[in-house]
């Protein structure tokens, strides 16, 4: 087969992970130089240099665990390069594959023939040196950091309600699907259990997973004084962990810029298809709680690029922070939570590690792996950002296109999802109300705090809502309250109190 040489492939790949009790963990800085010279070591043995050398952008993944003064020109002065173009991510599940399938249109354009994308965090290393008191002795910090580079403002409605946190949300749309789907919330909280024991299997046999144990499906299920609930029906066990020391790095390279640093043709991956794609920004307003426009869409055009359907996918990495990200997934491509093919290469985030935005970094670096050992196969991988509004999807294999890659219509994908309504939020509301969906956020005792309501107040709109009352607290979790009626009651302080 003639390949074009604009083609876009994966040449070089390579994760590290220092568990506690392996030493100090280096700082990002460091860990982000390691991983891209064994990247480049990895595209050609022995040659890492040259693979480096001839990268004309080099591009980091947004770190949590420190704020360097010049992420980008730290490291390319530490690896001794001077790409031409540079770049310091934003934030979200989906990133890695942002900046793979950037690089690929920038190849295909081309605007660059070699890419070096790498990330990395240390936030076990921070937690750790916080608790104890200690000041890191890490390098190049930004004499004012800057805030933290959330991508849209907050809404008042989800200020005023604490609609913050990931555990919060990401529930939310579970017991929305659990209602539609009419199962009873022991037996879907026990079908989570089910989804991600396989994934704990696969850490297991991951040598850079972070909880490298399998863990029995009644175990991940069952709330217990070691695996307490988080935000209901979610235990601890079964959520993403972001507190990891962990790097990987991904390379991208032109055919042609493959063939002049002498990749061997058996380490090229090609990008094959790929898109991404959003569902709107705020909880309330997605219109169907329990399922994904986007994702259905982006995973479509995906593989429509691709020219496959989902049957011909081989290995899959479905993002997986929280069950309902999997679910969703499940949903959208048309597969079964329990798939012979199995939902993911590395073990998924609650086990292999969700390294901050770089989750995806490590699988696709495993993919890669993957799909090397198996040659000729497709693999999928998934991104996930935000409260589930951001969507990513890739599709690979060492197999290159038999023509050059038209990339995907992504302006008409997103443009088809803006003009579907979306639901208002009522910032206050006093009356009745309909339960659309709900959750219960639980302390570090295990005992439920508070909840979270989203409530259809009328036609099109829907308001948040806090639970306090004990009792209800307790019912929430006992019985199915998703098309329930409650009444709602505005505080002085702009609160929904919600009530039976």
């Amino acid at each position: 087969m003639t390949v074009d040489p604009r083609t876009p492939c994966l040449v070089g790949v390579a994760q590290r992970t220092v568990r506690p009790g392996e030493g100090p963990c280096p700082e990002p800085l460091v860990l982000w130089e390691d991983a891209a010279r064994r990247a480049a070591d990895d595209a050609v043995p022995g040659q890492g240099k040259r693979v480096l050398a001839a990268g004309d952008s080099l591009q980091v993944v947004y770190c949590m665990a420190w704020p360097y003064d010049a992420p980008v020109d730290r490291l390319a002065g530490a690896l001794g390069i001077t790409p031409r173009h540079g770049l310091y991510s934003g934030i979200g599940g989906t990133t890695p594959q942002v900046l793979v399938q950037d690089a690929a249109g920038a190849i295909l354009a081309g605007r660059c023939d070699v890419a070096v994308i790498t990330g990395a965090e240390a936030l076990d290393t921070r937690r750790r040196a916080r608790r104890a008191g200690e000041r890191l002795p890490w390098s190049h910090r930004a004499p004012e950091p800057p805030p933290f580079p959330f991508e849209a403002p907050f809404h008042p409605a989800e200020v005023a309600h604490d609609v913050f946190q990931a555990w919060l949300t990401f529930p939310v749309f579970d017991i929305a699907r659990r209602a539609r789907l009419g199962v009873a919330p022991a037996d879907y909280a026990a079908a989570i259990g089910r989804l991600l024991a396989p994934f704990s299997e696969v850490a297991a046999a991951n040598p850079y997973a972070w909880f490298p144990a399998a863990v029995p499906a009644e175990t991940l299920a069952t709330p217990s004084r070691d695996n307490r609930l988080v935000g209901y029906p979610y235990t601890k066990r079964a959520i993403s962990v972001m507190d990891v020391d962990m790097a990987a790095t991904v390379i991208v390279a032109s055919h042609a810029a493959a063939d002049a640093l002498g990749v061997p043709a058996d380490r090229r991956v090609y990008l094959r298809g790929w898109c991404d794609a959003t569902d709107p920004v705020y909880v309330a307003e997605h219109a169907d709680l329990s399922a994904s426009p986007a994702m259905a869409a982006a995973g479509a055009e995906a593989l429509r690029v691709a020219g496959i359907g989902v049957d011909d996918v081989a290995h899959l990495d479905l993002y997986s922070c929280f069950a309902s990200s999997v679910h969703l997934a499940c949903d959208a491509l048309g597969l079964a939570p329990d798939d012979d093919r199995g939902l993911t290469v590395t073990g998924g985030l609650p086990f292999a590690g969700g390294a901050g935005s770089n989750y995806v970094l490590h699988s696709l670096a495993t993919m890669v792996e993957v799909l090397r050992a198996d040659p000729g196969s497709v693999g999928l991988v998934s991104g996930v950002g935000m409260h589930m509004t951001k969507h990513a999807f890739g599709v690979y294999s060492t197999t290159p296109p038999a023509a050059l890659l038209a990339p995907p219509d992504t302006a008409a994908v997103q443009a088809r999802l803006d003009a579907t309504p979306r639901v208002t939020i009522a910032d206050h509301h006093t009356g009745e109300a309909t339960v659309a969906s709900y959750t219960v956020a639980h302390g570090r005792d295990g005992a439920p705090a508070w909840g979270l309501v989203l409530a259809d107040v009328a036609a099109g709109a829907r308001a948040y809502g806090r639970v306090e009352d004990p009792g209800l607290l307790d019912a929430l979790e006992a019985d199915e309250w998703v098309g329930r009626s409650v009444s709602l009651t505005e505080t002085p302080a702009g609160v929904n109190l919600v009530v039976a």
